[in-house]
């Protein structure tokens, strides 16, 4: 069965994007293993704010299928974007059953949470950015319990940033 990654930048405090949905903090100085994370996986799952963020600089990752929960998008000019409507949980069991890699849930928060919450998120890869945003859009939101986690690896780079991955 595949697994559903959640590999994403995190500041210090816990946000995942500045007040706007800005992640200009992130580090893009080094790799920082998102080569060879890019190579285990063939699809990510995004909400309709974070596709739009991402196509304003183009189609969003052309060597996957991007899969879009969004009810404000009805058509996309990308072959490689399925827009939808599903229910998230039931629509990402299913997806976890079909032949193919990792499936990256790439953010944001509002499809985060629904997934975190019925337990079909496999790992967490968290880039801990070193800085303090302050305000922002918050990883995690009102969880109706708490999930306890694995850590199975941490590396810490010369940048000050640390990648912790957790399993469940």
């Amino acid at each position: 069965m595949r697994k559903v990654v959640l590999n994403l930048a995190v500041s210090l405090d816990g946000y995942i994007a500045g007040p706007n949905g800005e992640y200009d903090w992130c580090f893009t100085d080094d790799d920082y293993g998102m080569t060879e994370f890019l190579n285990s996986v063939d699809a990510t799952l995004m909400g309709g704010k974070s596709y739009r963020i991402v196509t304003k600089y183009g189609p969003p990752y052309p060597e996957f299928t991007n899969y879009v929960f969004t009810r404000t998008e009805k058509e996309t000019p990308y072959q490689n974007v399925v827009l939808t409507s599903e229910d998230i949980p039931d629509f990402v069991r299913s997806l976890k059953t079909k032949k193919g890699k990792n499936i990256w849930l790439f953010g944001g928060s509002e499809i985060i949470h629904p997934l975190i919450q019925e337990d079909l998120v496999d790992e967490m890869m968290l880039a801990i950015h070193p800085i303090l945003l302050g305000r922002g859009i918050p990883m995690f939101k009102n969880l109706d319990e708490r999930k306890t986690l694995q850590l199975s690896d941490s590396i810490t780079y010369p940048s000050g940033l640390v990648q912790l991955i957790y399993k469940k």
